[in-house]
């Protein structure tokens, strides 16, 4: 097996996605911290764009090849590293997950991006006031109709779908994580929040959680 290195933050939600990947299917990797905010976000360095020309976060190395983007970084482990899937066999259930994979990682996170927060406030004039009701709006949104798909499919379990974690845990815990950090009300969603509280009792969730990496700040 090719040695993988990871480039991440210890915050970012997509970094986050992956770890819990990795963990899940106890894959060893290294890790090349990227601080996001540090002299002005080291994701910037020409260096880093190299392996990432987004200047984003996370970005893994199998080998000689580069992976970036989350959800395709997820699907390429989860191809190479079949036990334990990551989705269902069955087609159907196969599309639910990723549907509620999708709701976290490509309408909601999208929106309350680090460098979108920050155009906020550099571009719009936002305060923090105004820059965390735009997080929690979208948070909330997203959440509520996230709780109505896992109440309306029966297919929950102590996870998203049934009682092992599926690529839709792996996007939902960040997400949680992050929500909580900018104080958001999950009072409307307690099935979501159960799951959530479920999950990061999982030794791979507490091995890959932000506050247990090497690049971890107070």
């Amino acid at each position: 097996m090719s040695e993988l290195t990871l480039y991440s933050y210890f915050r970012s939600s997509c970094s986050y996605r992956v770890r819990l990947a990795l963990a899940l299917k106890e894959l060893p990797f290294a890790t090349r911290a990227v601080h996001l905010l540090r002299n002005g976000g080291e994701q910037h360095a020409q260096d880093y764009q190299q392996h990432n020309p987004q200047a984003l976060v996370p970005t893994l190395l199998d080998g000689q090849r580069t992976l970036t983007q989350s959800l395709a970084i997820i699907e390429y482990l989860d191809e190479c590293h079949p036990e334990p899937p990551l989705l269902p066999g069955d087609a159907r259930e196969r599309a639910y997950v990723r549907a509620l994979a999708q709701l976290l990682a490509c309408d909601i996170q999208p929106l309350n991006n680090l460098r979108v927060l920050e155009w906020l406030k550099q571009d719009f004039g936002a305060n923090q006031e105004q820059v965390s009701n735009w997080y929690q709006h979208w948070v909330t949104e997203g959440f509520e109709a996230f709780e109505l798909l896992l109440e309306s499919h029966y297919l929950a379990g102590n996870c998203c779908y049934g009682d092992s974690p599926t690529l839709a845990d792996i996007c939902l815990i960040p997400q949680v994580y992050n929500a909580l950090r900018f104080d958001c009300d999950l009072a409307t969603t307690p099935r979501l929040f159960d799951i959530y509280q479920y999950c990061v009792t999982l030794p791979a969730f507490k091995a890959a959680a932000p506050e247990n990496q090497p690049d971890a700040e107070s």
